[in-house]
């Protein structure tokens, strides 16, 4: 798995949400200073929530700026046996059943998937408890996040 095509990938997919969420800010902003979105009476609702969209679709795109705008900043380090997993780390996780899972430990845009060969591998952050708990582990340690049934033990088989 190569990090570069990884983290390039990660920044492409920000870069295409950010364009969509421009898109949809715009298409909500000019929805809510229509015409016909100013109410005829007090029960006419339309422009009230065409403006909550816009203001949430506003919220959405400085969010996605922020996190793509942290991630380009990012330094990419190889991994060291010394540090064990460090921000900016892929990482591949097995689950007990045997099953891989990729992570990138980046500083923002959680939850972002991107896919490489066929193999998804999904961006979390150190502050989420998989990304605190490996960080400073290494490859063969086992790594047990959550409580009760919710409860998940890995495998760290590889970290780059």
């Amino acid at each position: 798995m190569d990090k570069q095509r990884v983290y390039r990938l990660i920044l492409d997919k920000l870069g295409e949400d950010l364009e969509i969420a421009l898109r949809a800010a715009k298409t909500a902003h000019d929805a809510a200073t229509h015409e016909e979105s100013i109410a005829e009476n007090k029960y006419d609702t339309l422009g009230l929530e065409a403006s909550y969209l816009a203001a949430g679709q506003a919220r959405r795109v400085e969010e996605i700026r922020l996190a793509l705008a942290t991630l380009q900043n990012l330094i990419l380090r190889d991994y060291d046996d010394q540090l064990g997993i460090q921000p900016s780390a892929l990482v591949e996780l097995a689950t007990r059943d045997g099953q891989s899972k990729w992570v990138f430990l980046g500083p923002d845009a959680a939850g972002l998937k991107v896919h490489l060969e066929g193999v998804e591998i999904l961006v979390i952050t150190p502050r989420s408890p998989l990304g605190s708990g490996l960080l400073s582990l290494h490859p063969g340690d086992e790594l047990e996040v959550g409580s009760g049934s919710a409860r998940q033990l890995y495998e760290i088989i590889d970290a780059r």
